[in-house]
């Protein structure tokens, strides 16, 4: 069982920013995806980026392209999120995810996603 462990989360202001991580026990498949979402109160989990293992492609949902960056490091099997001019309805439940073979699900689905982890708190303040 791949295991996913986040650390990062905090409390900012609003125009701040910060950097998640997210460490993988292993990669199980060549085709592998690590990505990150989020869940404010209320609200379902949303897709906010993921990158292809493969060759460093990475996808965006529009409300945080040219301000958050996912980057990874092959050696440590770890995937960033780093975020940027970071506002108050960034406030969330951040969660990393990966996903180790194509289901027919697409990237932007969390049904695409077989392991997770524990989730890590960001709170924005005004």
């Amino acid at each position: 069982q791949v295991q996913l462990v986040e650390s990062g989360g905090g409390l900012v202001q609003a125009g701040g920013s910060l950097r998640l991580s997210c460490a993988a026990s292993e990669r199980t498949s060549t085709t592998w995806y690590m990505g990150w979402f989020r869940q404010a109160p209320g609200k379902e989990r949303e897709f906010v980026a993921t990158l292809r293992w493969a060759d460093g492609r990475t996808y965006y949902a529009d409300f945080v392209k040219g301000r958050f960056t996912i980057s990874r490091d092959n050696t440590k099997n770890t995937v960033y999120l780093q975020m940027n001019s970071l506002k108050p309805e960034d406030t969330a439940v951040y969660y990393c995810a990966a996903r180790p073979t194509w289901n027919g699900v697409s990237i932007y689905s969390p049904a695409a996603y077989n392991y997770w982890g524990q989730g890590t708190q960001v709170t924005v303040s005004s």
